[in-house]
């Protein structure tokens, strides 16, 4: 199994990897799907403070929480390609390649268009008025050494047929 593991900043476009995962029918994980799951299970608003709060209370006091749920998912599969999108720190990356073998793959934008992006797709857990904080928040996770040791990149500022050209490129190399 080749697992693929995409990390990026808020907005960048990570969903790129769900797309190409259903267009090419290979399961995909999202550490963020676990999140929205845990507030649905507690009926909760999927606001982004409570997305923010409950994410960080599944992380736990090792950062692995919300980790550890995803990858038991995707090592029972037995698919060509995994996607495990969502990986926020160093220490997420190193304990899932003490597990498996996998490249960690980087979707990046600029952040005004990740702005843009967020007005755009109008989810409940974004909010423009938190968008530099969550930035923050995420930086201080760890995501930024996790984009910027990354095996590979994404540039996410075309077309979505672009970026998914450009992750098959990195999946499966000439």
């Amino acid at each position: 199994m080749k697992l693929i593991v995409v990390t990026g900043m808020p907005a960048a476009g990570k969903n790129v990897a769900a797309q190409y995962a259903s267009r090419y029918q290979y399961p995909h994980f999202s550490t963020g799907d676990f999140v929205r799951a845990e507030i649905s299970r507690r009926g909760l608003n999927a606001d982004a403070q409570t997305a923010a709060m409950i994410s960080t209370k599944m992380r736990g006091t090792d950062g692995l929480g919300v980790t550890r749920m995803a990858l038991d998912e995707v090592l029972k599969q037995s698919a060509d390609v995994v996607f495990l999108e969502g990986i926020r720190s160093w220490q997420e990356v190193e304990w899932i390649r003490s597990t498996a073998f996998c490249t960690l793959v980087a979707v990046v934008a600029p952040r005004s268009m990740r702005l843009e992006r967020i007005i755009q797709r109008g989810r409940a857990d974004d909010s423009v008025a938190h968008f530099d904080q969550r930035d923050r928040r995420e930086i201080e996770y760890g995501v930024a050494v996790c984009i910027a040791l990354a095996d590979a990149y994404v540039l996410n500022t075309g077309t979505t047929e672009d970026a998914q050209d450009q992750l098959h490129r990195i999946i499966f190399p000439l």
